[in-house]
């Protein structure tokens, strides 16, 4: 058999069709708390910080869920890891609907991201297996899908957070998880062949030894890295729609920026993966981290409402290939047997810089009485993630993928 039967197939195609109709759905539960926020803390009559901990907690379990789930799916294939993480995620909401207290709440949301967990870096890890020569199209693509949940299911449901409060938009989130992503899941219990992973190892190998440093190594720098670019992430995306609100916009008017940015995160990670395809996961990291920085000096001078729709979109289109980036590196650079796991641990740690920095933003603002710290603190820890990367850059030369091998 040839590699080019399995990797970068017709059914690979297929596959990565369907895998992205389940991050869609899936990752919704990573979004949820943002878009009812302002009715969270109206209903519990909590500060921006505590109100901010029901998200912290969402990605505290999305990134625990990240590890865990990956380290699955390396064992036990993606469907018998997606159709627990159904349950679980489909679990969080519904006790969400029965929280008493904001404390209660942010508990529930910590099973709620564990689930949704599912539907990112453990969808990743899978889906680069079924690809080798156009695997940053393929991851991008996926990882859109997380970013394409949070821009369609807010405004979606906008309608129903209402007319019936967020409470029925939880309930019907919970059934239709469940209604998707379990047959979906059902479709992608076809695993790749052993010998398939001949080709990927032999290239992850080549790659690695250009670095001069230990799979370990670069896995804890990829991850601190991961913190630096995300806590700056987090503060426009978990905090926009509470920024209108403060502004006297409201909160319709945040959602369709945070709709307007996950949009251009959207046309970034598909452009990004085009681009890695060419010149390397490293490289297109680089870019976005220092495209993310300028783009977080333009929320500092304007609050208008135009200028913010401008700059939300600015921001989407220069951020949104990072997190990819970072996978594309683990699968470029580690063994493809370990990508479970080592996707897993990157992917959260950046989910948890992402925690960090929107409980941090929320206490800045509680401090403060105003966003423009948060701003600024985002763009310091901007800083260290390009630090960091560039130094990788200085040190890889990842290797494009030869000629297709046989394998049998």
């Amino acid at each position: 058999m040839n590699t080019g039967a399995i990797l970068d197939s017709r059914y690979s195609w297929l596959r990565l069709l369907i895998t992205l109709a389940i991050a869609t759905v899936a990752n919704v539960g990573m979004w949820a708390i943002i878009v009812i926020m302002p009715a969270v803390e109206a209903e519990f009559g909590s500060g921006r910080a505590a109100s901010s901990m029901p998200y912290t907690l969402t990605m505290v379990g999305f990134a625990l869920g990240n590890l865990l789930i990956g380290r699955l799916v390396d064992r036990f294939g993606i469907t018998l890891a997606l159709i627990g993480a159904v349950a679980a995620t489909a679990s969080g909401y519904v006790l969400s609907t029965f929280a008493p207290t904001m404390a209660v709440l942010s508990l529930t949301h910590l099973l709620l991201g564990l689930g949704t967990a599912a539907g990112f870096g453990p969808l990743i890890a899978d889906i680069s297996h079924w690809f080798l020569r156009r695997r940053g199209i393929a991851v991008a693509l996926v990882a859109s899908g997380n970013y394409l949940s949070g821009a369609i299911w807010p405004t979606l449901l906008a309608g129903l957070l209402e007319s019936g409060g967020w409470r029925m938009v939880y309930f019907a989130l919970a059934a239709i998880t469940v209604a998707v992503v379990i047959p979906l899941a059902l479709l992608l219990r076809r695993r790749v062949p052993a010998e398939a992973y001949a080709a990927s190892d032999a290239a992850s190998a080549l790659n690695a030894r250009s670095t001069g440093m230990s799979a370990r190594t670069l896995q804890w720098l990829l991850g601190l890295a991961g913190i630096g670019c995300c806590v700056a992430m987090s503060m426009p995306q978990v905090h926009i729609v509470a920024y209108c609100v403060g502004l006297g916009y409201g909160p319709a008017v945040g959602a369709e920026m945070l709709s307007l940015m996950l949009l251009g995160g959207v046309v970034s990670r598909i452009l990004s993966g085009l681009a890695a395809d060419r010149l390397g996961g490293v490289a297109i990291l680089l870019i976005g981290s220092v495209l993310q920085c300028i783009a977080l000096f333009f929320y500092l001078p304007f609050d208008g409402m135009v200028p913010l729709y401008l700059v939300s979109a600015l921001f989407g289109l220069a951020q949104g290939g990072i997190v990819p980036s970072y996978a594309l590196v683990v699968r470029e650079y580690m063994p493809p047997k370990e990508a479970g796991a080592r996707v897993g641990f990157v992917m959260m740690m950046t989910i948890l810089g992402m925690a960090l920095g929107g409980w941090m933003s929320g206490w800045i603002y509680d401090v403060t009485g105003n966003y423009q710290m948060a701003f600024i603190n985002g763009i310091a820890w901007n800083g260290l993630n390009i630090l960091i990367i560039g130094y990788l850059l200085m040190r890889s030369r990842p290797q494009k993928p030869s000629a297709t091998p046989s394998i049998a």
